[in-house]
């Protein structure tokens, strides 16, 4: 039978994601410039030839467990093999930081996506404690992925090579991944998730809480056990549906990507939930971003669809290919992972973390520990002694203090404490190095914390003491945030004149350029 004239069947446009790829790497940029600003303000501290974990002890162990500094390299790529000095930790990051506000400002290639990824993971691999955390490794994965989706030279907002559809589908590949493991390490971890009352405690005991985190805690039952289930469709069911047809993707990325600013508003996750967000941009196409975008940024994207280069786009398909097959041969260590009863979250099978396996809150605690550092300038330290309490930038010390918005800068050792506090400082035993600092009114330890007690005089003991921290109902007749139980010493009084320093910092070999105590 033939067509009716006038009725000739249209072809549906195959999808674009020319805004697509203008978005996500704009947010890809935000991220970076805030992990870079972090590590810019925080490495010397944390890893500086005077800080807590020192960087030049750090390599050469390396170096030994491995048999060379070459060896070591292999298993930890990192730039900091040709230099460990303070100077090269300070103006790495700020390099980074630069070329990250250039990528927000609209301009990005592969050589500059090349060495944003090469400058971040040498932060990566020499970080330690402070930087094993799982959304390390995912912007590593994200950022390499980023290097294929722009063309080699080209650094325009929309060059005329249009973004591979090989690498959107690896972007949709990590979300699904990032989600689905983090749905499965819940099932199979804490019961609290299966029975519905996960958010009865996740709000108090989250790492950092933000000035809404009580608000959430207090809301009914009902609407918490609610809050489960959601989550439970964004992990657990909106990821497999990131590789449909157009209105089923769009979907899946909505769900996904509000659940990821609910959670972010509700704490401070460092940048965890506004880097995840950017794998699930990859479900939109520009139909989608058509509606949203400014006019401007339409009349831009429109001739460039038209002048697209088919010569420069065959070579960038086929390192999209390239790099499908790569990523699709790392994937079954982690793919197995997903299946596996003992599964492992934020693990990496590769030296560069090209393909890893991730999940968060696999275990939700019942109650919040916090180990608050407290000195004193009394001559002994038993008895009624008037301790002084060292605030951290943003973990909760004063009960009467509101919790502050810091994400989504990380600050490191607040971080490190919550975990410490699970802990003993004998498993953290760069505390100790944080005491013998504060006994010395040392600056770089005094960074790490809102005010100096002692501003006129070092402390003659340090001790750190664990206390039960719960909210306190809003509206109460005190006014404040928490009350706070002590529960007991976690690390016993100390003076700098204690015998048992020698051997300690010998051990560690903190027993260079150590700050000479201040006198009044």
């Amino acid at each position: 039978m033939e067509a009716e004239p006038g009725r000739e069947k249209l072809a549906r446009p195959k999808p674009t994601y020319w805004l697509t790829r203008f978005v996500l790497l704009r947010l890809l940029g935000i991220v970076y410039a805030v992990a870079f600003l972090v590590a810019a303000q925080q490495l010397l501290p944390l890893i500086g030839s005077h800080g807590l974990l020192p960087l030049e002890n750090f390599l050469p162990r390396v170096q030994t467990y491995y048999g060379s500094s070459w060896a070591g390299f292999l298993k930890l790529p990192s730039l900091f093999w040709l230099n460990d000095s303070d100077t090269m930790l300070v103006v790495l990051p700020w390099i980074g930081f630069g070329l990250s506000c250039v990528v927000i400002a609209g301009f990005a290639n592969s050589i500059m996506m090349i060495v944003l990824w090469a400058l971040y993971m040498s932060i990566v691999h020499v970080g330690q404690d402070w930087y094993g955390f799982g959304w390390e490794t995912q912007m590593l994965e994200t950022g390499f992925l980023a290097i294929f989706l722009v063309p080699l030279l080209d650094p325009r907002p929309f060059p005329k090579v249009p973004p591979p559809v090989l690498v959107i589908w690896l972007f949709r590949w990590l979300i699904f991944r990032i989600m689905i493991g983090s749905a499965l390490i819940k099932l199979r971890g804490d019961p609290c998730w299966k029975d519905l009352t996960a958010l009865f405690y996740y709000f108090e005991t989250q790492p950092i809480p933000n000035p809404l985190s009580r608000w959430f805690h207090f809301l009914p039952h009902e609407v918490l056990q609610g809050g489960v289930l959601w989550n439970f469709l964004a992990e657990l069911i909106a990821p497999w549906f990131v590789f449909w047809p157009r209105i089923a993707r769009h979907i899946a990325g909505s769900i996904i990507i509000l659940f990821l600013l609910s959670i972010a508003v509700s704490g401070n996750l460092s940048f965890l939930n506004w880097l995840t967000i950017i794998p699930a941009l990859a479900c939109f196409d520009d139909s989608f971003w058509w509606r949203l975008c400014p006019k401007f940024l339409k009349a831009r994207e429109t001739p460039m669809k038209a002048e697209a280069n088919k010569r420069k786009s065959i070579a960038v398909q086929v390192a999209a290919i390239g790099i499908t097959c790569l990523v699709a041969v790392l994937s079954i260590q982690p793919v197995m992972n997903l299946f596996n009863p003992h599964q492992m979250m934020n693990t990496s099978f590769d030296p560069f973390d090209l393909v890893n396996t991730y999940g968060a809150f696999g275990t939700i605690g019942r109650e919040r520990l916090n180990v608050v550092f407290q000195g004193t300038d009394s001559d002994t330290a038993v008895g009624a002694v008037d301790w002084k309490d060292y605030n951290y930038q943003a973990l909760p010390v004063d009960v009467h203090e509101m919790p502050i918005q810091v994400a989504p800068y990380q600050p490191h050792l607040d971080w490190q404490m919550w975990f410490a506090a699970m802990g003993t400082y004998q498993q953290y035993p760069w505390t100790l190095h944080l005491v013998w600092k504060l006994l010395h009114n040392d600056p770089v330890a005094l960074s790490f914390f809102r005010k100096n007690p002692f501003p006129d005089h070092p402390p003659r003991y340090i001790r750190a003491v664990l206390y039960k921290y719960s909210f306190a109902p809003p509206g109460n007749a005190d006014g404040a945030w928490w009350t706070r139980d002590f529960q007991e010493d976690w690390l016993p009084p100390l003076a700098v004149d204690n015998p048992h320093w020698v051997p300690i910092l010998k051990s560690f070999g903190w027993t260079d350029n150590q700050p000479e105590q201040k006198t009044e």
